[in-house]
């Protein structure tokens, strides 16, 4: 009795529990507006899976459509995530990363990357930002200067934070498992 009581309160969260914790159940995805078009392709079990390779390549694809410069992320991350069966639910987790509180920043960050990635001089950000133009003439005269550093450098961060996300995750998961292993080696040599 007392063994299984010590095995029970030494049951900590996993990262795999975390994740889980934290992403969208199945049935309230399947309920969705947005993934009805994808409703054919839901029934694979791949695209549900915990596992280290499904859930880091997803939250890499997440990412990678974070940075896409359109309404369009959770959609990409959708089709992406079915397309390459991996988790759906960490894919459209990880692509909420682009949300109003951050989308500035990535933008802007993107805009500059495109900028050193390209090798011009940019133009002086506040004149862009803060002219009275109504949003066409802001498009017809503004965007048009700025629209090609903006979407390689969005291109070139989503690609950059994809990886990197990908292989933390894959790090994180590994170390995760050693740990648990080392935990469970520790516990058969105590009982």
């Amino acid at each position: 009795m007392t063994r299984i009581i010590k095995l029970q309160i030494q049951k900590k969260m996993t990262l795999k529990d975390l994740l889980k914790r934290f992403t969208p159940d199945k049935e309230k995805i399947l309920r969705g507006n947005s993934i009805r078009f994808f409703s054919n392709y839901l029934h694979d079990p791949h695209i549900w899976h915990f596992h280290r390779r499904s859930v880091a390549t997803g939250a890499g694809i997440g990412i990678f459509c974070a940075f896409i410069p359109l309404p369009i992320q959770t959609i990409s991350a959708i089709a992406l995530a079915i397309l390459f069966r991996v988790n759906l639910p960490i894919s459209i987790l990880f692509s909420l990363v682009s949300n109003p509180l951050t989308i500035p920043f990535i933008f802007l960050s993107s805009y500059k990357a495109g900028l050193m990635i390209l090798g011009i001089e940019g133009s002086n950000i506040e004149q862009i930002i803060h002219s009275n133009a109504t949003i066409f003439e802001w498009f017809s005269n503004k965007f048009i200067h700025i629209w090609e550093p903006f979407v390689i450098g969005c291109f070139a961060l989503g690609l950059i934070c994809a990886v990197l996300t990908y292989l933390l995750i894959r790090l994180i998961w590994r170390f995760a498992t050693i740990k648990k292993w080392d935990g469970r080696r520790k516990n058969k040599h105590i009982l």
